[in-house]
């Protein structure tokens, strides 16, 4: 993905020492605009989940250090590879001297162990890591949406799942935080619909998985975060998804 011509950057505190980043770029990425979003947990090994494109690096940057000195980072995450999640990896290891990057084992293995310019920690599917007062788990979640080495934090102490590329949503301008589920749901499916970016196999076991950390806050990559029913929106795709696949497979798609 090129790196956008035109974009503003904002940061909001979210939740308790939780902050999103978000970088909003306009009609030439898509009509109506987009949204890039990072999460920056603040604890005493403060991480980062996702880079965020090589070209807005300086802007989110300048966003982390409003916050906290960038050299302090210690973790930088992502879901799966891809540009928008780690594009900007060696950078972000580069302005900070302790950082590491920290994915799945798979990832490590396929991908991030070649490219990142220092090793990364990897976690096994339900492995915790303890980066002070939050308590963070990593489930796997393969090709739900993205990629064979998908997966996903969920953050024990605020109940938040960084859910990536899940439910994301057009719009630029999108509320940092919203507590109504149609907000979220409606311009996500549109999205899903128009781009078929999610899988055409229903992964029913791996949204058992997910639904079972009982989210009360989805930080998602593109557009708003929610707060609410967690459970509940992703039960609501996962049925989705699998009308979806059983759709394919009586029009011999899959």
């Amino acid at each position: 993905m090129s790196p956008p011509s035109r974009s503003t950057t904002r940061i909001d505190e979210i939740a308790d020492s939780l902050y999103r980043i978000s970088t909003a770029v306009g009609d030439e990425v898509m009509p109506g605009g987009f949204t890039f979003n990072q999460f920056l947990l603040v604890d005493e090994e403060p991480l980062l989940f996702h880079t965020g494109l090589r070209g807005i690096f300086p802007a989110v940057r300048d966003a982390v250090a409003s916050v906290m000195p960038v050299e302090r980072l210690r973790w930088v995450s992502f879901s799966h590879v891809e540009a928008d999640e780690c594009g900007a990896l060696n950078e972000w290891l580069a302005a900070a001297p302790e950082a590491q990057p920290l994915c799945s084992r798979l990832a490590a293995v396929v991908s991030v162990g070649d490219l990142a310019d220092r090793p990364p920690r990897a976690l096994a599917d339900g492995e915790r890591i303890t980066i002070g007062h939050s308590t963070l788990r990593w489930i796997d979640a393969p090709h739900v949406p993205h990629g064979m080495e998908c997966g996903y934090l969920f953050d024990e102490r605020t109940l938040t799942l960084l859910c990536g590329d899940l439910f994301a949503q057009p719009g630029a301008e999108p509320a940092p935080v919203t507590e109504s589920a149609d907000d979220v749901w409606g311009p996500s499916e549109a999205l899903r619909e128009a781009f078929a970016y999610a899988p055409l196999r229903a992964y029913d076991a791996v949204f058992d998985r997910l639904a079972a950390t009982e989210p009360h806050l989805l930080a998602c990559m593109h557009g708003s975060s929610y707060r609410g029913d967690g459970v509940a929106l992703l039960r609501k795709l996962a049925a989705a998804l699998a009308t979806a696949s059983a759709s394919a497979v009586r029009r011999g798609e899959s």
